[in-house]
């Protein structure tokens, strides 16, 4: 079984958005998937509620003790364990990023984001473990270029020497739709660029921590 946390030092971030979206993805492409909903706001909970029995199964935790979580979703056969954080909450975020295969670092393109990913990145980077930032909320590109926002949010990463996944996610009013009636956007509007995205997150994350580019084997972002 893999492990991925899905980390937010900012509220307001997407974080869940993204948490959920990707785990359904995970489902969607036949990984027997769990949520662990370690986030005391529940959102990821309350998004799921409606899709019983169809899964990811998803299961309220706290950081602490995510590590037992962890070996009894490993038991019970399943493929893939997303964890979705508490925003803000340092010790909890320890606790996942040392557990999980990848940690996924949500932004958006706005100084404040970026601000507080400095911290984000310098926890994973003292504990030593595989992570990327996922832009997210990104504005929509324009015949190929990219908005200043994002070029400057992608600019500020790559002198942090933060890694960055190359699918952005865009700001859509479909992300959040779809989680009100339990679905993703990958369900309520295949062959749609929100879909497109969510499907070409999960296709890289897949492969990192499921393929020949296994995270488990890769450096943490660097000092």
């Amino acid at each position: 079984m893999r492990t991925i946390a899905v980390i937010a030092r900012k509220g307001g971030s997407g974080k869940t958005t993204v948490a959920v979206h990707l785990a359904i993805a995970a489902q969607l492409a036949d990984r027997r998937t769990v949520i662990a909903d370690a986030d005391p706001q529940k959102s990821a909970s309350e998004a799921l509620k409606p899709r019983d029995p169809d899964g990811p199964r998803v299961i309220e935790t706290t950081g602490r003790k995510l590590f037992a979580l962890q070996v009894e979703i490993q038991r019970s056969g399943a493929d893939l364990m997303v964890i979705d954080t508490a925003a803000g909450l340092e010790e909890s975020l320890g606790h996942a990023i040392v557990l999980a295969d990848l940690s996924l670092l949500v932004v958006r393109p706005t100084f404040l984001d970026i601000a507080a990913a400095v911290q984000s990145l310098q926890v994973i980077r003292r504990l030593r473990r595989p992570a990327m930032v996922v832009l997210n909320q990104a504005p929509v590109a324009r015949d190929g270029t990219e908005p200043p926002s994002v070029k400057r949010a992608l600019e500020a990463l790559k002198i942090m020497r933060a890694p960055v996944v190359p699918a952005i996610i865009r700001a859509r009013s479909i992300y959040q739709s779809a989680l009100e009636v339990g679905r993703s956007a990958q369900e309520l509007t295949p062959g749609a660029p929100a879909a497109r995205e969510i499907g070409d997150l999960w296709a890289f994350v897949d492969n990192m921590v499921f393929g020949k580019s296994a995270a488990w084997n890769a450096a943490p972002p660097d000092a």
